[in-house]
């Protein structure tokens, strides 16, 4: 009896903390669902319309590229997080001089506010002309590259992995430390050299987290839109723009609210998709 009381009285404490999000997070989101289903701009009242919203939406030429682009995008900077936060894990977790202090540098950048480290790589590592890289490669005979003009994605896809890179390797080093020493013994007894032991002892205790990185990472990968605004603004031409960036193309330049709330429930069904997808997968490889 004193149980299901308590229990009737935490969730009674609870309900207006659930109340609360629900409304914080229901409100917007039936706005966004009634709004794009109308014709509605700034220079109009809104007009019910159906589902014309999102046939224009998808009657877009460009938006197979802007999907592929969204794509690319997350699938470059997980590449580029997991693998190399795992070595870097692997590397954190040597014993060296300062390793407290190496520590913290190398998680330092996922501290930066995506604006300010999108400014530092356009202006002091890969301008053309006074960037950091533009110097190296003068230094060395070569011509420097416009990074921005020639390789816009991929320069994208360098700064967010800079940024998203310390999580991982901070997630993965905590996996990587609850280890037990004893198996890496017993194999190092058996004859197993540094790769078999990455391969077969290191690698699969690490998979768990590796699963975990690479659902969080997705979910915040598919809103990716300050440092394509502050880099390339989703140039040259459409080269660089992902879905957000579409969304906020329409709404800010088009003034087109209901296209772009149509846009913005797109956007949500395929993160839904995504997140559905990977949560299964980690679920599969939680209960391994």
């Amino acid at each position: 009896m004193a149980t299901a009381q308590t229990q009737t009285a935490a969730r009674f404490m609870m309900a207006p903390s659930v109340i609360a999000l629900l409304i914080w997070m229901i409100v917007p989101l039936s706005m966004t669902v009634w709004f794009s289903f109308q014709w509605y701009t700034a220079f109009r009242a809104p007009e019910f319309t159906g589902f014309a919203n999102y046939t224009y939406f998808f009657a877009n030429p460009n938006i197979w590229t802007v999907f592929l682009n969204t794509l690319i995008l997350v699938g470059g900077v997980l590449a580029i997080t997991l693998v190399g936060g795992t070595l870097l894990a692997l590397l954190l977790d040597q014993p060296m001089f300062g390793q407290g202090i190496v520590r913290l540098l190398v998680i330092a950048p996922f501290f930066v506010m995506p604006t300010v480290s999108a400014l530092v790589w356009k202006n002091m590592l890969m301008h053309p002309v006074n960037g950091l890289f533009a110097w190296i490669a003068r230094t060395f005979g070569l011509q420097p590259v416009d990074w921005f003009a020639h390789v816009p994605l991929f320069s994208v896809i360098i700064i967010v992995a800079w940024q998203w890179l310390p999580f991982a390797t901070l997630i993965l080093l905590t996996a990587l430390q609850s280890l037990d020493e004893e198996q890496r013994e017993a194999a190092g007894m058996d004859g197993a050299g540094p790769i078999s032991l990455f391969f077969y002892i290191i690698l699969p205790h690490m998979s768990r987290a590796l699963t975990v990185v690479m659902l969080i990472q997705t979910i915040f990968l598919l809103s990716v839109f300050a440092e394509i605004f502050v880099t390339t603004n989703g140039g040259p031409g459409v080269a660089t723009t992902n879905l957000p960036f579409l969304i906020y193309l329409q709404a800010q330049f088009q003034y087109d609210f209901g296209l772009a709330s149509a846009g913005g429930i797109v956007a949500v069904i395929l993160a839904n998709i995504v997140a559905i997808f990977l949560l299964r997968v980690v679920g599969k490889n939680l209960e391994a």
